[in-house]
C-alpha cells in the first residue's frame, strides 16, 4: 500500500503484520506450486546428472540392441516428451517471476521522490511510447554526464 507525503510524493507504508503471516494468507494455485516444484527440481545438479546417467546407459546399451530403431525411438520419444512438458512449466515460472520483479520495481519507482511514475507501468506502454521514453531517458542521462563533467572541470580549475 502506498501513502503520500506532505508534498504528494509516494512512499511505502510498512504493514505491521509479520512477513510470515502475510505470506500465509495468500492462496497459490496447485499448478503454480507444481510448476515451481518441478522447475526447482529440474534446475538441481542431481537432476542433470540423473539425465546424463540415463543418456550414458542408453548409449551403452546400443550394441546390446544392435542400434535398432526401437532403441533410438526410446531416447527420442523420452526427450521429446520431457522437453515438451518442461517448456510450459518453465514458461509459467518465468512469467510469474517476471511479474513479481516488475511489481517490486514498480513499488520502488513509486516510492522514490522525483522518479518518473510512468516508469512504474512501463510494461503497459506501446512500442512508440517506449521509444519516446527511451529518448527522454537517454537525454537525461547525457545531461547528467555533462553536468558531472562540468563539475569535474570546475574542481580541476580551482585546484
Amino acid at each position: 500500500m502506498l501513502a503520500r507525503t506532505d508534498d504528494g510524493a509516494p512512499h511505502p507504508v510498512k504493514d505491521q503484520a509479520p512477513r510470515a503471516a502475510l505470506l500465509g494468507r495468500h492462496h497459490v494455485s496447485g499448478f503454480t506450486r507444481f510448476a515451481r516444484t518441478i522447475s526447482h527440481f529440474a534446475g538441481q545438479p542431481a537432476t542433470f546428472f540423473a539425465a546424463l546417467a540415463i543418456v550414458v546407459i542408453w548409449a551403452v546399451t546400443g550394441p546390446l540392441f544392435g542400434y535398432s530403431d526401437a532403441w533410438q525411438l526410446v531416447i527420442n520419444t523420452g526427450t521429446t516428451i520431457i522437453t515438451f512438458l518442461m517448456v510450459f512449466l518453465i514458461q509459467s515460472s518465468q512469467n510469474r517471476d517476471s511479474l513479481e520483479i516488475q511489481l517490486k520495481l514498480s513499488e520502488l519507482v513509486l516510492a522514490m521522490r522525483g522518479a518518473n511514475d510512468r516508469i512504474a507501468a512501463i510494461e503497459d506502454l506501446s512500442d512508440k511510447e517506449l521509444e519516446e521514453l527511451h529518448r527522454e531517458s537517454h537525454a537525461r542521462a547525457q545531461a547528467a554526464c555533462e553536468a558531472i563533467e562540468k563539475r569535474k572541470e570546475s574542481r580541476q580549475e580551482r585546484a
